[in-house]
């Protein structure tokens, strides 16, 4: 989802901000159980089925690390613009819900991991000449200066001239096209899927999303679709995706990281994250 701090900022105000710096000089607690919450509405992240379960990767990774770390644990919903808020209210005690980790959400929250780092892709029609643009690349490091790196930006944003790009609103893609792609215009939307709607009927030439999402597009209309370009990770896309803490839990960070790092190790990470992507989203 990789939403921007502001966005998740909605609805935050002094009494919450006062209750997260109180928290500041508390004792380390054991912990025995952990509710963390996730937004039930990402898919493959984390989804709702029929019958109002919460499923998805985010969902059982956070099973696994909590059996790690020997404590309880409970997953429960939250609308994704109440997230930063309630966890600062005490609500519930971390959050796994496709953050990524970024400079404005380490003024606020803490953060556990990396648990995983799914890069951000494009999609266009099959008739576009977009399809046929070639970077050169299969991945670019946006956190690395590179030639390569430089010359593949360079060249998106060369075929994106002029052109209108969807994204979804107050999302870290949408400031990747607003950072980079200076001569295209960005088009927002409440989801992905609607900004898929209307590259579908010719009304955008590209979209933008995390590559998850993207191919979910791509699938609702696989006769028209394709996805093209390279993968792009890092900088302002953020550091990977990670569990959202308070600032005074450093206790329950420490017990995140290890479980996190013996679930990377022994491959439990890179075995659920092909299960629900189709591909390794671990973090190497």
């Amino acid at each position: 989802m990789k939403k921007t701090f502001a966005s998740l900022m909605i609805g935050l105000g002094l009494t919450a901000l006062s209750l997260g710096l109180a928290a500041g000089g508390a004792e380390a607690k054991e912990w025995k159980k952990v509710r963390i919450a996730t937004e039930g509405a990402y898919a493959p992240w984390n989804a709702t089925d029929a019958s109002g379960k919460l499923i998805g990767f985010e969902v059982d990774l956070a099973a696994d690390l909590c059996r790690r770390m020997k404590v309880e644990c409970e997953v429960v919903g939250q609308d994704w613009d109440g997230m930063i808020p309630a966890l600062q209210q005490g609500k519930y005690d971390a959050i796994m819900a496709a953050m990524s980790i970024n400079e404005e959400r380490l003024k606020v929250i803490d953060f556990g991991g990396p648990y995983a780092n799914e890069p951000t892709a494009f999609a266009a029609p099959k008739s576009s000449p977009l399809v046929k643009f070639d970077a050169k690349t299969e991945r670019v490091d946006l956190a690395k200066e590179s030639a390569e790196g430089k010359a593949a930006l360079d060249a998106l944003a060369k075929a994106l001239d002029g052109k209108t790009v969807g994204a979804q609103t107050s999302t870290l893609q949408a400031s990747f096209v607003e950072r980079y792609l200076k001569k295209s215009s960005l088009r927002t939307y409440d989801k992905l899927d609607s900004a898929g709607v209307d590259l579908s009927a010719g009304r955008l030439d590209a979209i933008i999303g995390d590559r998850s999402a993207a191919e979910a597009v791509v699938k609702t209309d696989a006769a028209n679709i394709v996805m093209f370009g390279p993968n792009f990770v890092n900088g302002v896309l953020g550091q990977g995706m990670g569990v959202g803490l308070r600032k005074a839990d450093g206790d329950l960070k420490a017990l995140f990281n290890k479980a996190i790092a013996e679930a990377n190790k022994d491959g439990t990470i890179a075995k659920l994250s092909t299960q629900w992507f189709g591909y390794d989203i671990s973090v190497k």
